[in-house]
């Protein structure tokens, strides 16, 4: 299916346009961590899986009252315990709060934190509940989690340049790595402007989009090389430009209806999917965007480089196709 016949987008020519968007995005992005990184001690929000702690999801028969929570708590001697209503569009009045104690540094007190809230609501606060979700972490672990997420996010990148290094160049491997990771920062940054927490599954999902924009990118550059292949005399600049365009309805398709389904589960899916399906939304917006704007326009700033050191043009040559 083709949706788009005889594009001619001059998608190189508007090249400033999208460096201005996405410096703007990374810069924002930059400074909202940084604020983060000066009041908590950490670039974004952290959830109970890095940071340690314990949480509790408490669903109430009647409309719960923040105020009066928090209240029944510090009255057990319970001190600074977070109090958030949990709104879910798929129930009217869901009657659902999490509470949260601060990072704990023994661990041995994770569990007794549980049991005091549970013991506090039943002491100090007339309104029955049922425990819907409890979490526990201990600091030790949510250090060691913190750690191998970022490994994780690293290793994924460094295997898809080595992968992309033999398939078709460096250059563009470097360019897909660089894509990547400028769609990781935005989306941690909207993270960080939005002041939601980063838990382990929005970091499932973050690997996730490393994985769709890499896709993307390798669909355009594949078609890069084709063209490289069969308009030798033609200059990079018009044969990346005609391979968007004639990638662009695959691309439309592919990410429009991924988006629309990652947008359901963000509206759909509940506090418990909000993080993971939030990363996605924004993922694959930017990612599918990079893939354009990012990725491709690295290779033609690439040969401009090339051709003022060299004072001569040099076009870049197509990759040879591995025998199968």
């Amino acid at each position: 299916m083709e949706l788009f016949r005889g594009v001619n987008v001059d998608w190189l020519g508007k090249k400033w346009y999208f460096l201005a968007f996405s410096m703007i995005f990374s810069v924002l992005g930059v400074i909202s961590m940084g604020m983060h990184w000066h009041s908590i001690g950490s670039p974004v929000p952290l959830g109970v899986d890095f940071k340690g702690g314990t949480q509790v999801q408490v669903q109430f028969q009647q409309a719960p009252d923040a105020n009066a929570i928090r209240a029944a708590i510090s009255a057990a001697g319970i001190k600074d315990a977070t109090i958030v209503g949990i709104h879910d569009l798929n129930q009217a009045n869901s009657n659902e709060v999490l509470i949260s104690l601060p990072e704990q540094t023994n661990e041995t007190t994770l569990d007794t934190g549980r049991q005091q809230i549970v013991d506090a609501l039943h002491s100090h606060y007339g309104n029955p509940f049922t425990v819907r979700n409890v979490q526990v972490v201990g600091p030790t672990v949510g250090d060691q989690l913190k750690k191998q997420a970022v490994l994780a996010t690293l290793y994924s990148m460094a295997g898809m340049l080595v992968y992309l290094w033999f398939r078709f160049q460096l250059i563009y491997g470097i360019a897909a790595v660089v894509a990547c990771f400028h769609d990781t920062l935005i989306t941690v940054g909207f993270f960080a402007l939005t002041n939601q927490e980063i838990s382990l599954t929005v970091i499932a999902a973050i690997l996730t989009l490393i994985g769709y924009s890499m896709n993307d990118t390798i669909v355009v550059f594949d078609r890069i090389r084709e063209n490289l292949r069969l308009s030798r005399r033609e200059s990079l600049p018009d044969v990346v430009n005609r391979s968007i365009n004639q990638t662009l309805s695959r691309t439309v398709l592919t990410s429009g209806l991924t988006f629309l389904t990652v947008l359901s589960l963000y509206v759909f899916g509940g506090q418990v999917l909000r993080g993971f399906s939030f990363a996605l939304v924004v993922g694959i917006l930017i990612g599918t965007y990079s893939s354009i704007a990012v990725a491709a326009p690295m290779l033609v700033a690439w040969q401009e480089w090339r051709a003022q050191k060299g004072g001569k043009a040099v076009v870049l040559p197509a990759a040879k196709r591995p025998r199968v």
